[in-house]
Order: C-alpha cells, then structure tokens, then sequence
C-alpha cells in the first residue's frame, strides 16, 4: 500500500486521481489552511509527502522539507493544476517516459 500526504489546497479530487494513476491507495489531505498545521508531523507510514506551493506559506513548507528530508520520505512541491503534480510525480518516479493522457 502507498501513501501520499499533500499539504495545501482546498479541493484535491482532481490531484487524487492522478495520485491513483501512479498507485497511490492512501491519500491523506491536509488543507494548511490553519497555521496550526506546522506542528503537526508527517506520519510513519507516509512515502510521499506533496507540497501545494500556491497555498503554503514558506515556514509550512521548509518545515515540512526538512521533516521529510530528515525522515528520508520523497517529497515534492507542485502547484496545485493536476498537470503539475503529474509532471513533478514522472520526473521523481518516470523520469524517462512522460505524456500527460489526453482525457
């Protein structure tokens, strides 16, 4: 089982199913909207943490890098369009075969 958090955005139906694409069962959403959300922790069973860069504001972002970074979990900063999470998710997981499918 893999699982994802993605921290920012409001609505993320459109990311998870591109989260799905990629095998991801477990998608856990954190809106960030509160600014409480930096002293949460990533948790353990968490393989890819998926930063919403237009929604976090800087501290919530280094901070949640270099919890990740600390606790080797792959991360990346994506905006929130479902194109962006995709291509940053075939440049970390794909790297050499990357076309976005046409709906």
């Amino acid at each position: 089982s893999m699982s994802v958090l993605v921290i920012g955005g409001d609505k993320i139906d459109s990311i998870a199913s591109v989260l799905q694409s990629f095998a991801f069962d477990k998608i856990v959403h954190w809106d960030a909207r509160n600014p409480s959300v930096v002293r949460k922790e990533i948790p353990t069973d968490v393989n890819l943490v998926i930063m919403l860069t237009n929604f976090l504001n800087h501290n919530a972002m280094n901070k949640f890098k270099n919890e990740a970074k600390r606790k080797a979990i792959q991360f990346i900063c994506a905006k929130r369009s479902e194109s962006s999470v995709f291509c940053e998710l075939c440049k970390q997981f794909n790297p050499n075969g990357c076309v976005m499918q046409a709906k």
